[in-house]
């Protein structure tokens, strides 16, 4: 089964990109065909600077690589370098009619707050459609708040096959499952939105900081405590086994501690856990040409793929002879 997602380079990634998204795709790449883009073109609504739009590319690059995409099982490249994609927009955009761009979340929220919207957050889900059916995806892993585009993409797909005879495949959201249980700094879901976040690389020392500036309760330290509803808790589980879970589950019950051992055994965790990511990706960094001519390879494969679906599209709806 093909799947595909894209991550867009607005920034460095975080815990919660991690647990809630970047390591399902790594699992799904072991028993499926993954195509993972840079969504360099969508960023394009929201950052206006070249140099940062192509370093945040590189760095989503080395990122993804270091936490384990693997090249030789799936296909990693940059959203701009397959052309056939922008094709298949204006294809779509031709029978996408206004009220379902208007419908959707992104649009709506903005225009709620008062605050402009160009085109290209309005037509964004259009964009998203030819991402996904220009590979022939069938299941394609999304958040929650991503499952209307999906949905949206199986709207604008199914009129084109109504119009013009079946050309495209269907796909089918998969909803990721742990994106609402990571917690941010201040207990909040974690999100760049809320500057909550804490990075999956960077200078270990400044993320230990980080962590150990979290926010708790007053609760006395004599007090047992209910684990499941402590935030620290939930990120300390992200990060160990089983029975490292159920110790650290009886010591809240218990009582008697502080919260700043807690913290201590967050960030140790964590540090242990992304090693060998952090080692990967220093390596990259000195090895940059190898990520380049990994995503050339990647946007060749893409593009091999996306030719075959666009000149599909074309025909059907008389740009080219049958």
């Amino acid at each position: 089964m093909r799947v595909l997602s894209g991550i867009q380079p607005t920034g460095r990634p975080h815990w919660g990109n991690y647990f809630g998204a970047i390591a399902q795709y790594i699992d799904l790449q072991r028993e499926h065909d993954g195509f993972y883009f840079i969504a360099d073109l969508h960023a394009l609504t929201t950052i206006r600077d070249a140099d940062t739009l192509r370093q945040n590319t590189l760095d989503a690059a080395l990122d993804l690589l270091a936490l384990g995409l693997d090249p030789s099982r799936a296909t990693l490249f940059v959203q701009s370098a397959v052309p056939e994609v922008t094709e298949l927009t204006w294809l779509l955009m031709t029978g996408t009619p206004m009220g379902l761009l208007e419908r959707c979340h992104a649009y709506k929220e903005k225009k709620a707050k008062g605050l402009l919207a160009d085109a290209g957050l309005f037509t964004y889900p259009v964009l998203m459609a030819a991402d996904i059916l220009a590979y022939d995806s069938q299941l394609v892993p999304v958040g929650q708040d991503q499952v209307q585009h999906i949905e949206v993409c199986r709207d604008i797909a199914g009129s084109f096959n109504h119009q013009f005879g079946d050309t495209f495949v269907l796909p089918k959201a998969q909803t990721l499952a742990h994106g609402a249980k990571v917690p941010g700094t201040d207990g909040q879901k974690m999100s760049k939105s809320y500057d909550n976040t804490l990075p999956l690389f960077g200078n270990v020392k400044a993320i230990r900081k980080q962590i150990m500036r979290i926010v708790t309760d007053s609760r006395p330290m004599e007090d047992p405590k209910e684990p499941e509803d402590d935030h620290l808790f939930q990120l300390y589980r992200l990060f160990v086994g089983a029975a490292e879970t159920e110790a650290m589950a009886a010591t809240y019950r218990r009582g008697g501690f502080g919260y700043g051992e807690i913290k201590k055994a967050v960030a140790e965790a964590s540090e242990s856990f992304f090693a060998d990511a952090r080692e990967r990706r220093s390596d990259l960094e000195q090895n940059l040409d190898h990520v380049h001519a990994t995503l050339a390879d990647g946007a060749r494969r893409a593009r091999e793929v996306a030719g075959q679906v666009v000149g599909r599209a074309k025909a059907a709806c008389g740009l080219t002879s049958a």
